[in-house]
């Protein structure tokens, strides 16, 4: 998809220096972590300009979206040089806009892979080539709390067997003739005082009609 060509403008994705520092600027202050390194910060702005060169949409998204941010300053400002909380402000506002949607899934995806990131955030990388992490210092984190090891003079709950069975599955039916044995679903009581006066069914086993004596 491309633009007409009297449109040549919206099939270029070459951005001034200054715009790339602006979208810098951006990235910079919607992430900021003060001990990422510059150049994770530089290259998240090339692989964003990257992302747009391969879609029309996204190239005229991101370049109204920097003249949607220049309009918004006051005559004479310069993005570059908002202190943070005004920069921050600046973008709060524009956080719905297809412009800063684009940056900011672009960015989730790709800065913290960025390998001087990684480093920053205490990741030493994949394990397997190099023997594991049990003998390479797998407890040495220092950004985490100790654990807190206490002993309890409570004594402990014993659990035993329940006081009674538990039925996990049907029981088959008893042979003919055969009392019925426990757990099968009924008490031997209830065998002995034989079929119920509603069920239908007589002494015999024949089938009973209502007011028919057994």
């Amino acid at each position: 998809m491309s633009f007409p060509a009297k449109y040549p403008s919206l099939n270029e994705t070459t951005l001034s220096a200054e715009a790339k520092s602006i979208l810098e600027r951006i990235i910079r202050v919607a992430f900021p972590h003060p001990n990422f390194p510059d150049g994770a910060y530089q290259r998240m702005c090339e692989k964003v300009v990257s992302e747009a060169e391969s879609s029309t949409w996204f190239r005229v998204v991101l370049t109204q979206g920097l003249l949607t941010l220049e309009a918004q300053l006051a005559e004479g400002e310069r993005f570059l040089d908002l202190p943070e909380e005004r920069a921050l402000a600046l973008l709060r506002r524009m956080e719905d806009l297809e412009f800063f949607g684009f940056i900011r899934r672009t960015t989730v995806l790709n800065l913290y892979g960025d390998p001087e990131v990684l480093t920053a955030l205490g990741y030493e990388g994949e394990s397997f080539s190099r023997g594991g992490y049990l003998n390479r210092g797998f407890d040495d984190l220092d950004w985490l709390p100790k654990a807190r090891i206490e002993e309890v003079d409570e004594p402990l709950t014993e659990i035993g067997p329940l006081p009674y069975k538990v039925r996990t599955t049907a029981a088959a039916p008893p042979a003919e003739g055969s009392p019925p044995t426990e757990g099968s679903g009924g008490s031997s009581a209830a065998a002995a005082a034989g079929p119920h006066p509603q069920s239908g069914i007589g002494a015999e086993g024949k089938t009973q009609q209502p007011g028919e004596e057994q």
